[in-house]
C-alpha cells in the first residue's frame, strides 16, 4: 500500500493506475495516519488538479475518486475546517458547476461542502454571503434536479446554512431561481419525491427528509422576520415570536404539497410514524388553520362525520361509514364482531390514504383529501403500536420498546406533534371539534366501567393524564381533549369525569370545582357521576350498606383523593381524608 501521502510526489505525467493507488490510500487512511499539514497540502494539491484536468495528476475521468478523496480528509474537523474557508467553499461550488455533465463529481464536490458545514458551523453563514453566496447556487441548481441524490445533497446543504440564519431566508423567498420561487421549488421537488417514494426509488425518503428540514426552517424563520401577518397578538405584546404565531401569505403555497405527502405517504414500520413524515408534521404545525387557509386545510366537508363516527366502543357493535375522500360515498364495513383489531383497520385506512393523491401546480386547487381523518388514523393506530391494550404509558417495557424501535427518540418527539396538530384543528374548526369528541367520548359510550381503565383511544388518553415519563406527550394530550370540549374546563369535566382531568386543569390553572351532576349535553344525562364520567350504581333496595360494602366504599373514596392528590389536583394539606387522619378523626384500618 503507498504512502499516504504518495500523491504529493507524483509527477504530471503518472499513469492512470498510480493516480489510482494514490487516491485509494488517501481514501482507506486512517484518520491518524495523516498530519494537520499533510492533510491541507493534500487537499490543496486536489484541488488545484481538479480545476485544471489534464494538466495536472489528473484528468476529467479521475474526478469522482478524486472529489470522494478531498470528502475523506474533511470528515476530520481539521479538514473541514481548511474546506470551510470562502475560498475553498467556492473553489468546491466552481467544481460541481463545471462537471455538471458527471453527476458522480458533481456530487461528491457538494458533500464535500455538506461535511464542513456539518462540522464547522461557523462557515455556515460564509457559505451564504458574498463572494461564496453558496444559497443561490444550490437553490438554481435545486430547481432544475431531477434526482434524489442530487437533491438530497443540495437540501442538506440549505437546510444547515440557514438553520439559523433568517436573514437570508428572507432573501431567498423573495428572490426567484430559474424564475420560480423557493415556495415552487420545494412544492415541486416534493411532489417529484413523492412519487419516488411510492416507488422506493433509492435515497428518496433521505431527500425528501432534508427538503423538508430546509422547508421547516422557511417556515420558521421567514414569518418572524417580516412578521406580516401576526397571529397571537399576545405574542406581540410580549415580544416572543413562537412558531405558528406569525404567518406570510407568501408561504401560503407550501400547505398543499405538505398535505399531499401527509396523506399520501406509505405507512412505515414497525413505528408507525418515522421519517419523513415525523418532518412533515413538525412543518404542518407552523403554518396556522387561518380564515385564509381554511380552504386548503379543509377542502372537502367530511360527510355525515359527526352523526356516524367511529365508535370508541368496541363493546358496542356498530357501522362505521368513513367516507371515501375521492368520491364522498361511504365505505361499507364489516360488522364489529368480526372486524378486524383497531390497528389492522388503521393500518389498511394508512395504505388506502396514497391512492386519494391528486396533484396540481397550482397551490389553490389540492387533493380531495380529509386532513383530520388521516391525522387521527394515524394517532390511533400509533396509540395501539405504543400502549397496546390497557397498559399503562409509565410501564418500563413501553419506553424499552421506543428505544429499541428509534434509540434517538422519545415518544415525546414521535406522538406529540401529531397531537398538536390535531388540537390546532379543533381549535379553529368547529366541525373537527364534534369529530374528535364523536370518536373520542361518542353519545353512546359505555360508561359502566371506569373510563380510565377503558383499552380504547379514550382509556389511553386518560392514561396519559397523569405520566409522569412523557411530560410533553402529557400535556400535549391534555390539551387536544380540551380543545375538543370547546376550550371548557366544565364541558370537558363532565365528558370524562373531573376526577381523570383535575391534575391537568390544576397545571393549566383552571381551579374549578366538579361540575353538578347533569349536563347541557344531551348525551350525559343525570345517571351520569360527575367525579368519575361513570354512570352511578343504582341504589340499594336494602336500608343500609353492610360493612364490607362500607369499607369498599371508603376504599374508593380513599382511592380517589389519593389520585387527586398525586396528579397536582389538590395540595396533600388539602386532602380531606388525610386531614382527617392526622386530627385523629378517622383511621385506615382497626
Amino acid at each position: 500500500m503507498p504512502s499516504v501521502d504518495i500523491y504529493l510526489s507524483l509527477p504530471n505525467s503518472s499513469s492512470r493506475s498510480d493516480v489510482t493507488a494514490a487516491l485509494d490510500a488517501v481514501v482507506n487512511a486512517s484518520p491518524s495516519a495523516i498530519t494537520l499539514q499533510t492533510r491541507k497540502k493534500l487537499i490543496r494539491a486536489l484541488l488545484d488538479d481538479l480545476a485544471t484536468p489534464g494538466k495536472g495528476r489528473l484528468t476529467s475521468k479521475d474526478a469522482p475518486k478524486a472529489l470522494f478523496a478531498v470528502k475523506s480528509l474533511g470528515r476530520d474537523p481539521s479538514g473541514s475546517e481548511f474546506l470551510s474557508s470562502p475560498a475553498n467553499l467556492s473553489t468546491l461550488l466552481s467544481l460541481s458547476a463545471s462537471y455538471k455533465d458527471d453527476p458522480d463529481a458533481s456530487s461528491e464536490a457538494l458533500r464535500c461542502i455538506a461535511n464542513a458545514l456539518l462540522l464547522i458551523e461557523s462557515s455556515r453563514e460564509a457559505f451564504l454571503k458574498s463572494p461564496v453566496n453558496g444559497g443561490d447556487f444550490c437553490l438554481n441548481v435545486l430547481e432544475k434536479a431531477n434526482t434524489p441524490d442530487q437533491i438530497f445533497v443540495l437540501a442538506r446543504i440549505l437546510f444547515l446554512s440557514t438553520a439559523f440564519s433568517g436573514s437570508y431566508i428572507v432573501t431567498f423567498v423573495d428572490s426567484k431561481y430559474n424564475g420560480r420561487t423557493v415556495v415552487d421549488i420545494i412544492a415541486s421537488k416534493l411532489d417529484f419525491l413523492l412519487m419516488s417514494v411510492q416507488t422506493s426509488t433509492r435515497m428518496a425518503k433521505e431527500a425528501m427528509t432534508d427538503v423538508l428540514k430546509f422547508t421547516y426552517n422557511v417556515i420558521l424563520h421567514y414569518p418572524k422576520a417580516v412578521q406580516e401577518d401576526p397571529q397571537s397578538q399576545a405574542a406581540i405584546e410580549e415580544e416572543r415570536k413562537v412558531l405558528g404565531d406569525f404567518w406570510s401569505s407568501k408561504l401560503d403555497g407550501l400547505l398543499p404539497a405538505l398535505l399531499r405527502l401527509f396523506t399520501a405517504l406509505p405507512p412505515t414500520f414497525p413505528s408507525p410514524i418515522a421519517a419523513p413524515l415525523t418532518h412533515v408534521i413538525h412543518a404542518l404545525i407552523g403554518i396556522p388553520v387561518s380564515p385564509s387557509l381554511k380552504g386548503v386545510w379543509f377542502p372537502i366537508a367530511p360527510r355525515s362525520s359527526a352523526n356516524t363516527p367511529k365508535s370508541s366502543t368496541p363493546q358496542t357493535p356498530q357501522s362505521d361509514h368513513r367516507s371515501d375522500s375521492r368520491s364522498g360515498s361511504p365505505i361499507p364495513q364489516t360488522p364489529t364482531s368480526t372486524r378486524s383489531s383497531t390497528l389492522d383497520r388503521a393500518l389498511s385506512v394508512l395504505a388506502a390514504g396514497r391512492r386519494s393523491l391528486s396533484r396540481s401546480s397550482s397551490p389553490q386547487v389540492v387533493a380531495s383529501f380529509d386532513v383530520l381523518q388521516r391525522a387521527w388514523d394515524l394517532l390511533e393506530v400509533s396509540f395501539s403500536h405504543f400502549f397496546a391494550g390497557d397498559v399503562d404509558p409509565d410501564d418500563p417495557k413501553v419506553r424499552d420498546a421506543v428505544k429499541k424501535e428509534s434509540p434517538d427518540n422519545s415518544l415525546d418527539d414521535i406522538l406529540a406533534p401529531l397531537v398538536v396538530l390535531i388540537t390546532r384543528l379543533c381549535q379553529a374548526d368547529e366541525t373537527s371539534r364534534s369529530r374528535v369528541k364523536q370518536w373520542l367520548v361518542p353519545d353512546e359510550l359505555d360508561r359502566s366501567t371506569p373510563l380510565e381503565q377503558r383499552p380504547d383511544m379514550l382509556g389511553k388518553c386518560l392514561r396519559l393524564l397523569p405520566s409522569v415519563y412523557h411530560a410533553r406527550l402529557k400535556d400535549a394530550v391534555g390539551e387536544m381533549l380540551f380543545a375538543m370540549a370547546g376550550s371548557d374546563a366544565s364541558n370537558l369535566s363532565t365528558l370524562v369525569g373531573y376526577g381523570n382531568v383535575a391534575g391537568y386543569l390544576f397545571n393549566k390553572g383552571i381551579m374549578s370545582a366538579p361540575p353538578a351532576s347533569g349536563s347541557s349535553d344531551a348525551s350525559i344525562g343525570d345517571d351520569i357521576n360527575p367525579i368519575t364520567g361513570t354512570t352511578f350504581q343504582p341504589k340499594s333496595e336494602e336500608p343500609e350498606l353492610t360493612e364490607e360494602e362500607k369499607e369498599r366504599e371508603v376504599e374508593k373514596l380513599l382511592w380517589l383523593f389519593d389520585r387527586l392528590e398525586r396528579t397536582g389536583a389538590i395540595p396533600a394539606e388539602q386532602n380531606p381524608i388525610r386531614k382527617a387522619i392526622q386530627e385523629g378523626k378517622a383511621t385506615l384500618g382497626p
